[in-house]
């Protein structure tokens, strides 16, 4: 992409600007640095610190949600044994790779971005930025890459609880943690049934007089090793990052055949799901409270590591209910069946709010973008949006394995750019009108987020298909220049 000339009062001119330092900006930024040299470029951080999700969830517990072989970068592999990982753990991974590539130095603290507009007549976008105090200022890229993931960091999901305003005691969200936060000889109430859930009840159990996970619904649970024992150890000791590669691809292909079949035969995916659960209860234990509505990965499984949920179960020092919220009284919840849970600290995990492109504020030579009016090109792109990229994981698999191929693709079309001297790649409407959900699965936070993201086409390049390797093949054979996608100098 060739540099036009600048005046001394123009803004400050950047080949490209990534938004986000979290687990895809730190990806995308590295893959930048270790394929195109000489670029120049930043990454824009809004909150003082690296690491994202990872620095911001501070809640007892909080652990990676897929292994870490698969969640980590291609070009770093985890070499630890930890398969399950806590959050401080995965945080100095990200912050250790940031530095040993020289992304780090690139990390802008404090920028926060509000909007970015598209000049075609200079093919350039204007991102303006808010600093502290209430200071703005304006730089300008070439290329702009949001990896600003898709959920809102400020404000989580809170369902309407009714009789909240009666409840003494104290109403927690985990995504908002209070540091001061002691739940020693607590009866603690965690409402939800997912991920966090499922990751708070063991954290909180051993210290408080009571904990009881409330869920109006079951979901899938999985226990897995917390640790794993590489496949090759006399390798893993002389090589550990080959050795790591190759946990990688055993991980992935493990997880992705999974997928693959709970889809294909999730009836007999469900009975083998709920088979490894029985064992793990205590005697006569109610397997009502894990047996959900839904079929396998209709929703994203829940991992157990080292079945922790269970043991806390049969040490009598957690318990599972299944309800629905009649109201909060002074001094606990009422169920609709008629039951009191007694609470002096409820934690609401009740999930995410979806905040596509982290809340920028986007328009092309002056006409807003909406991106759910949008369709995406090999789920990197938004038709009709200039030199624009917006990386967001899987929902059904790690989220790296799909922001290291949105970040490659950017990669080849940036190279493609500079060697033929285009300014400009746009990615075109699909020939066909019929569109299919971006965000396959059914959990609540996606559903209630159906109508602000954008649509996929039918077919590839216009569509992903949420397996791995289908879309690796896809996008590694692909050309840069295929159909789809118009390039202009």
């Amino acid at each position: 992409m060739p540099e036009t000339s600048r005046s001394a009062t123009d803004p400050e001119h950047l080949d490209v600007l990534v938004v986000g330092a979290g687990l895809s900006g730190i990806g995308t930024a590295c893959h930048l640095e270790r394929s195109l040299p000489g670029l120049s470029y930043a990454v824009l951080e809004s909150r003082e610190v690296s690491g994202g999700t990872w620095d911001l969830f501070r809640y007892p517990g909080v652990r990676s949600d897929s292994d870490m072989f698969s969640l980590s970068y291609s070009f770093r592999p985890w070499t630890s044994p930890e398969a399950i990982a806590d959050g401080a753990s995965v945080l100095q991974y990200l912050r250790d790779t940031a530095q040993e590539y020289g992304v780090e130095a690139r990390i802008r603290y404090g920028h926060e971005v509000v909007s970015a507009s598209w000049a075609g007549e200079r093919a350039r976008w204007s991102v303006r930025i808010r600093l502290g105090a209430g200071a703005e200022r304006v730089i300008s890229c070439s290329y702009l890459i949001l990896c600003t993931g898709y959920y809102d960091y400020q404000d989580p999901y809170r369902p309407p609880l009714p009789g909240q305003e009666r409840f003494t005691g104290r109403l927690v969200h985990p995504q908002l943690w209070p540091e001061d936060l002691d739940w020693a000889g607590e009866d603690v109430v965690v409402i939800g049934s997912g991920a966090t859930a499922v990751s708070l009840v063991p954290a909180l159990a051993p210290a408080a007089r009571s904990t009881v996970m409330l869920q109006r619904s079951p979901s899938y649970l999985i226990s897995l090793p917390q640790r794993h024992s590489f496949s090759l150890p006399r390798l893993a000791r002389f090589s550990p990052r080959l050795a790591g590669r190759l946990e990688r691809l055993r991980a992935v292909s493990v997880t992705t055949t999974f997928w693959h079949l709970c889809r294909l035969a999730s009836s007999l995916a469900a009975r083998w799901l709920l088979g490894r659960v029985r064992p793990l209860l205590p005697d006569d234990y109610p397997m009502e409270h894990f047996r959900p509505r839904y079929n396998p990965w209709d929703q994203r499984l829940c991992v157990v590591p080292d079945a922790d949920l269970f043991t806390a179960l049969r040490a009598g020092d957690a318990e599972v209910v299944t309800g629905e919220i009649e109201t909060f009284t002074e001094n606990g919840i009422r169920l609709t069946n008629g039951r009191l849970l007694p609470a002096t600290l409820v934690v609401t995990a009740t999930g995410l709010r979806v905040r596509l492109l982290g809340g920028v504020a986007l328009d092309v030579d002056g006409t807003p973008v909406d991106p759910a009016e949008k369709v995406t090109y090999k789920g990197t792109l938004l038709t009709d949006v200039p030199n624009l990229a917006f990386l967001i994981g899987y929902d059904n698999a790690s989220w790296t394995l799909k922001t290291e191929l949105s970040a490659r693709f950017v990669v080849r079309m940036l190279k493609h750019m500079r060697r033929h001297g285009y300014r400009t790649a746009v990615a075109q409407p699909p020939p066909s009108a019929e569109r299919v959900p971006l965000l396959t699965l059914t959990s609540g936070y996606l559903t209630r987020a159906a109508q602000l993201v954008p649509s996929q086409g039918r077919r590839w390049p216009w569509r992903l298909y949420s397996s791995y390797g289908v879309d690796a093949l896809l996008q590694r054979f692909s050309r840069v220049d295929a159909e789809g996608i118009e390039f202009t100098r």
